[in-house]
């Protein structure tokens, strides 16, 4: 079998395992969740998130009725020999997993309401970061479309600094949880340009839970509003409780002196995401 079909076949592989199987650093998040709920509402929602994701993985079915919008953040070294034929290949990745999961189709024109499947204009969604070398590096997030409603552009007076960021985002997400299916995962990109600070508050969801941002006055800005948003008592599902976000997940850009623009992405507790690491050699690896 050549190379690039083994390389192909993963990425089918990886959407398959990120509509059943919820990765282990969110079972572990909703479980240590569980263990810090004192009522009896919050934890019977969370004990039903972790039986939802025990019957999907036992079962081979998407853990959502919501197989979500398919996006792939892609690292790809500018030297890899099959650097070509990756797009063509996303696309049919999800073309292929869209039949053989199955997926719902989800991909709708915005002007006749016509469904196309998950294969169209501008699906999947596909973000790339050229780096040096031979290796890419394809993480597939299926971004559902409740926690999509939830996103926000906000624009921030930009002599206010980090304190002023944290409480628009943090109103912004008390305003916005309850329908997001929380607990939530919350991605932050502080700066830029508008579309730069939405696409890094996205690019924050694809880390894993326990992944704190390298710089640590960005990480102690994690953890800061983290704790604020758990204090707000919307809890598991919106129904009350000490877990509303398991995870907050922030970035940052230089910005111009007169803007300040923050963008805040959602996912909700069904956090799918799986990397596929695709060396020179198109021997393919599948990890969470």
């Amino acid at each position: 079998m050549p190379a690039g079909a083994l390389w192909s076949d993963a990425l089918v592989e990886a959407i398959r395992r990120a509509s059943i199987s919820l990765p282990s650093d969110v079972v572990a998040g909703l479980r240590r969740a569980l263990e810090g709920e004192t009522t009896e509402l919050a934890r019977l929602q969370l004990e039903t998130m972790l039986e939802n994701a025990r019957v999907a993985r036992e079962n081979g079915l998407p853990l959502c009725q919501d197989t979500g919008t398919p996006v792939f953040f892609v690292h790809a070294g500018t030297e890899s020999p099959w650097l070509a034929d990756l797009p063509g290949a996303l696309v049919d990745a999800v073309r292929v997993a869209t039949d053989s999961i199955p997926l719902r189709p989800s991909a709708i024109d915005p002007f006749t309401n016509r469904n196309v499947g998950n294969v169209g204009r501008g699906v999947p969604v596909i973000d790339w970061d050229l780096v040096p070398g031979e290796e890419i590096v394809v993480t597939y997030v299926a971004k559902g479309g409740g926690s999509e409603n939830a996103s926000g552009l906000l624009f921030v007076q930009p002599g206010g600094g980090s304190t002023a960021v944290l409480r628009a985002v943090l109103a912004h997400v008390v305003r916005v949880a309850p329908r997001a299916c929380p607990p939530v995962v919350v991605g932050v990109g502080i700066g830029g340009t508008a579309d730069l600070a939405l696409r890094l508050a996205k690019r924050a969801l694809v880390r894993r839970l326990d992944e704190h941002h390298a710089d640590p006055s960005i990480a102690a800005f994690e953890s800061e509003l983290l704790d604020a948003v758990n204090r707000s008592g919307i809890g598991p599902m919106g129904l009350g409780g000490a877990c509303t976000a398991l995870a907050v997940h922030a970035d940052f850009a230089y910005r111009h002196p007169a803007s300040l623009p923050v963008g805040v992405a959602l996912q909700c507790w069904v956090d799918r995401r799986v990397t596929v690491r695709i060396p020179a050699s198109g021997i393919a690896e599948v990890v969470e």
